[in-house]
């Protein structure tokens, strides 16, 4: 299901991963602990996608035998031909003014209109480059990515430990944001939406707003929300610890409970020993590796 070899991280100078080597099976709950600076976090950050490892030639990522970095590099690529963007833009810009200041003192020696329009041609040579290339490379950009924003939304759920809800829009609305970013049917987002709230038993609160619920309601709301894409693997980052014993130990049990009834992989950073505990299998990081 997850396949991650050599994975680096650098912040400045400092290395937070270093060569971290996962391998996490299909339906498989793993909790991910560790103290604070540990790197669980950057680490969870680059396998949901949300961020990207330093490249080095010898790492890899694949998620549900999807190339991850592949996709990444997309990015890295755009990076590039940005950079050169910006180089043509201003030499542009530079021959622009050039030209300008040339028409600006000479145009009195311009003695016929053929010698005009082909000094007029000439300046606009440059902006006409310039339009061409800007419009081919952001249209190219903006496909490429939405090819990994597309492979998130629809493979990857995320629960955090603040539930993230918009407050405008109600539990129902809220669920069905990322259906919908995705391109499906309203009527069936919503069918499933529905679905979802009444099985985490908040049929009665679907219309509610996020300040009328509980702390452990507006959980179990914005983890309807990872699940509405039935995606194949729910990223987890200390989603329990803004929630009293009580929640937490009911949004715990829900994992074990999801898993069996949808079969989805839990990949869980924490600090709640319980829940490490609980898990299937427990990492332990330790100076920006996993120990073992």
């Amino acid at each position: 299901m997850i396949h991650a070899k050599n994975i680096h991280k650098f912040y400045d100078k400092l290395e937070v991963l270093k060569g971290v080597d996962l391998h996490i099976k299909k339906g498989e709950i793993v909790s991910i602990v560790g103290a604070s600076g540990a790197g669980k976090t950057t680490l969870l950050q680059i396998l949901g996608t949300l961020d990207k490892p330093d490249h080095n030639p010898d790492s890899s990522l694949t998620i549900n035998g999807k190339n991850v970095l592949e996709l990444q590099d997309i990015k890295d690529n755009n990076s590039k031909q940005e950079k050169i963007f910006k180089i043509i833009t201003w030499l542009s810009a530079f021959y622009v003014v050039i030209l300008a200041v040339f028409l600006l003192f000479f145009r009195n020696k311009i003695e016929n209109d053929i010698f005009g329009y082909a000094t007029w041609a000439i300046l606009a040579a440059p902006i006409l480059m310039m339009v061409t290339f800007y419009s081919r490379y952001f249209k190219k950009k903006s496909k490429q990515d939405k090819t990994l924003s597309d492979f998130r939304n629809l493979n990857l759920g995320f629960i955090f430990q603040f539930h993230q809800l918009l407050p405008e829009f109600t539990a129902l609305e809220n669920v069905c944001i990322p259906a919908h970013i995705a391109g499906k049917k309203p009527s069936e987002t919503e069918k499933e939406a529905v679905k979802l709230l009444t099985y985490l038993g908040l049929s009665h609160r679907i219309n509610h707003k996020p300040s009328e619920l509980s702390g452990g309601e507006q959980q179990r709301v914005a983890v309807a929300r990872a699940l509405i894409n039935k995606p194949d693997v729910i990223f987890a980052d200390e989603p329990s610890g803004n929630l009293d014993t009580h929640s937490a130990e009911n949004l715990h049990q829900l994992f074990f409970q999801l898993r069996d009834e949808f079969g989805q992989t839990f990949v869980i950073v924490t600090h709640n020993e319980e829940l490490a505990n609980m898990a299937d299998r427990k990492l332990v990081m330790v100076d920006g590796q996993i120990s073992n």
